[in-house]
């Protein structure tokens, strides 16, 4: 049970803005734990965020300020460290140097024009898909879960055999840590969740199961392109599957797929 605590401590800690307490010795259980825990930890922040999509709704918001309302109180539940781990990552891939320098360009402060392009994007597409899906109070709960199934592709990126890029830092402490049937596992929990939530919001439950599928998708190729050209993962790698992951799996709750 003390694993399990420091566990859910640092995905708290990591994830939100909420204060965790102290997480003590990170162990290799603790840092799987924590990653595994992630769709959990974030619960409060994604029913906030839901509820303030869904009160803007009610008040008669357009579906983009409605989206914008949602995408804020994640920019500030999370510290926008997602989004800043997103524009790292664009601006590290983008730059068309070797490893070292790439790993050098997402330590710097600041920002370069891939990572505005990127941020641009996935913003656009967070705002304008949690929009639509939040329109009453089904879709706004359909936006929590979204959320929260979002998280799991930090099982993917920590899986045992994905190295850390670099020998410090969150990448790290919790690389490697995932063993292949535990993050089947919180994906098949991901499946039912995100089918059941789309059967509830819009009576069709395969569009759970595409937009999971475009989720876990998306996240792989993202996390093989980051393997390859930087030689592993990063705490800021880990952030740009993360708001990926969340983008494709509003995106694929809003699409109109053929039945």
């Amino acid at each position: 049970m003390t694993n399990l605590g420091s566990a859910f401590r640092l995905a708290a800690g990591t994830l939100t803005v909420w204060p965790a307490g102290a997480v003590g010795d990170l162990d290799t259980t603790v840092a799987r734990n924590a990653m595994l825990l992630g769709p959990v930890a974030v619960l409060p922040l994604a029913l906030a965020a839901g509820a303030g999509a869904w009160i803007f709704d009610a008040l008669g918001a357009p579906d983009l300020v409605t989206g914008l309302a949602a995408v804020s109180v994640l920019a500030l539940g999370t510290r926008a460290l997602h989004l800043d781990g997103l524009a790292d990552t664009a601006d590290g891939l983008g730059s068309g140097w070797d490893r070292d320098k790439a790993l050098a360009v997402m330590r710097r402060g600041d920002i370069g024009p891939m990572g505005v392009v990127a941020l641009v994007i996935v913003i656009g597409l967070q705002v304008a898909a949690f929009g639509e899906l939040a329109r009453d109070i089904r879709g706004a709960v359909g936006l929590a879960v979204v959320i929260c199934c979002s998280r799991a592709a930090l099982a993917v990126v920590c899986l045992r055999g994905i190295p850390a890029a670099r020998p410090q830092g969150l990448g790290e402490a919790v690389a490697r840590s995932v063993p292949p049937f535990a993050a089947a596992i919180v994906w098949a929990l991901v499946l039912a969740a995100m089918a059941a939530v789309t059967f509830v919001v819009d009576g069709f439950w395969l569009t759970g199961v595409v937009a999971t599928m475009l989720a876990l998708v998306a996240t792989a190729l993202l996390l093989r392109r980051c393997v390859v050209r930087l030689g592993g993962v990063t705490g800021d790698v880990m952030g740009a599957c993360v708001e990926v992951a969340c983008t494709a799996l509003a995106l694929g709750s809003v699409l109109q797929w053929p039945s």
